[in-house]
């Protein structure tokens, strides 16, 4: 049996609901500071460093000026809380950063090296509304045909 990490602190999901290392990019979904309607789409790429964030509707971010912006910190910090400065060093190819001397994600901006480098939002975001859609289904003992998958 694999046992879940035990989290220093709980994660902020109200602040980021979505957070994911998936197809060689750390990603997520981040809430808007200003407009709770608004969700940012964000992400890093494993090996380039380059990230983009987004609106959902492929509006780019007014922060992201040619560096991270405030959204993508909040992405690399919950990424680094859910699964641990070590896998997401080792995910995202930062081989000079130190996992031991890691307290926060917004810490390995240092090393991630690329630039912004736009993708479409809607693939994060479709996996994230799939995601919620999953969390909202009621306890059961019934086998669902969607989750089959999953091993007992």
């Amino acid at each position: 049996m694999i046992r879940p990490r035990v989290l220093p602190r709980p994660r902020k999901v109200q602040k980021v609901p979505f957070v994911e290392l998936y197809a060689g990019r750390l990603q997520g979904v981040v809430s808007s500071g200003s407009d709770e309607e608004r969700v940012y789409v964000s992400y890093f790429e494993a090996g380039t460093g380059n990230f983009y964030c987004s609106t959902n509707n492929n509006r780019p971010c007014g922060g992201l000026r040619g560096s991270p912006c405030k959204h993508l910190v909040e992405l690399l910090n919950e990424g680094v809380l859910q699964y641990g400065p070590a896998r997401v060093i080792a995910y995202l190819g930062l081989q000079q950063a130190e996992p031991d001397k890691v307290r926060a994600g917004g810490e390995l901006l240092r090393f991630i090296k690329g630039g912004p480098h736009k993708v479409e939002a809607g693939m994060v975001f479709s996996r994230f509304l799939t995601y919620l859609q999953y969390v909202s289904v009621a306890p059961t003992g019934v086998p669902l045909p969607d989750m089959a998958w999953f091993v007992r």
